[in-house]
């Protein structure tokens, strides 16, 4: 009796097991039967096995390494981010920044340098002090190596590649990518220095409606008065040293310093946030730095010497020169032995 319920125990025990195990049989061999079939028909496609490989849910995908993301072996976003970096971005960018070009030089071409309509006083007013013009050559200097190592970067392999080959390439994409990483949080902190330092010249005011409204005289040639800054120039502070050079900034450090544990997907969505803004604020750049050089005589002087001659300042920010000369009459110097203060003017000159 007691080897007959030692029996009946075992067999049921063995039923138990074999009820479980069956299923899981079936199914994994239904399984290898499936890509078995597939194989015949399709050989090569494995697309079980790497769907389970996107997935990241499968419980035999590890790796002894451990870390943000290192159980992913494949990620599905990063062919998203491959089209939008090489394609999109890269084509329309490219065509952006050729467009821009094209229009600087055809205004200059057709319009030539904005010249002073009166003959210069010889009297000068101090428009920029040395550290307004100290924090502008370091903003400008690490902006104009960033945006030339950035286009190379982006559009090198495309441009330079065919032209100087691999060898040369190679070095200059290498220095270009060692210089636009160190030089990027140099740029960062000018770029706040010089917010704190021109901020309250750029605040907008009623009159910069006017300005706008007339383009600023650019294609009419009439005089419209602005402030110490123009709308133009309060609209290139706002939108793109402050606004697109945050944008670059932020992200630029997300890319410059992978080590604080950010995965993938944000290094990508920063990487395509940082190829759009700093696309868009070099073609913002390029009226910038036109106007300021070759565009408008005397401009580039200002900016190297801090000093403008009294008819530049009544013919491009008037209300400025007016300012200026109100508060101290005797204000400026430039060199003059015995600066003199200007006559009363009308608004605007012919």
């Amino acid at each position: 009796m007691r080897v007959c319920n030692r029996q009946w125990l075992i067999a049921g025990l063995a039923a138990l097991v074999l009820g479980f195990a069956a299923p899981v049989t079936a199914a994994d061999t239904s399984s290898a039967q499936e890509q078995a079939a597939r194989q015949q028909v399709q050989p090569g496609n494995n697309a079980p096995v790497w769907r389970d490989v996107r997935g990241g849910d499968n419980p035999y995908q590890t790796t002894q390494v451990r870390g943000v993301e290192t159980e992913v072996l494949v990620q599905t976003e990063g062919e998203t981010w491959r089209q939008l970096r090489n394609h999109v971005i890269t084509v329309y960018g490219g065509w952006l920044l050729v467009l821009m070009a094209a229009l600087v030089g055809t205004y200059y071409y057709f319009k030539g340098p904005i010249r002073l309509h009166e003959k210069p006083t010889g009297r000068s007013l101090l428009r920029f002090s040395y550290w307004e013009r100290t924090v502008h050559w370091g903003v400008a200097i690490s902006f104009v190596l960033l945006a030339v190592t950035g286009v190379i970067i982006m559009f090198g392999k495309h441009i330079l590649l065919p032209i100087i080959g691999y060898t040369l390439f190679s070095l200059i994409a290498q220095l270009s990518k060692l210089i636009h990483n160190f030089v990027g949080p140099v740029f960062a902190v000018c770029t706040v220095l010089m917010f704190a330092t021109y901020v309250k010249d750029n605040i907008p005011k009623a009159h910069d409606l006017k300005w706008l409204a007339n383009a600023g005289g650019l294609f009419s040639g009439k005089h419209v008065p602005s402030g110490r800054f123009n709308a133009g120039e309060k609209t290139w502070f706002w939108i793109g040293v402050t606004g697109l050079g945050v944008v670059v900034s932020v992200t630029g450090f997300v890319l410059n310093f992978p080590n604080f544990a950010q995965g993938r997907e944000l290094m990508q969505l920063s990487n395509v946030l940082h190829g759009i803004s700093a696309l868009l604020f070099v073609t913002m750049s390029m009226g910038h730095i036109y106007l300021g050089s070759v565009g408008v005589d005397g401009a580039y002087d200002a900016m190297r010497t801090g000093y403008v001659d009294e008819i530049w300042a009544k013919e491009h920010h008037e209300y400025w020169y007016r300012e200026s000369v109100a508060a101290d009459p005797a204000k400026g110097g430039g060199g003059a032995a015995n600066p003199a203060a200007a006559s009363p003017m009308k608004e605007g000159w012919k």
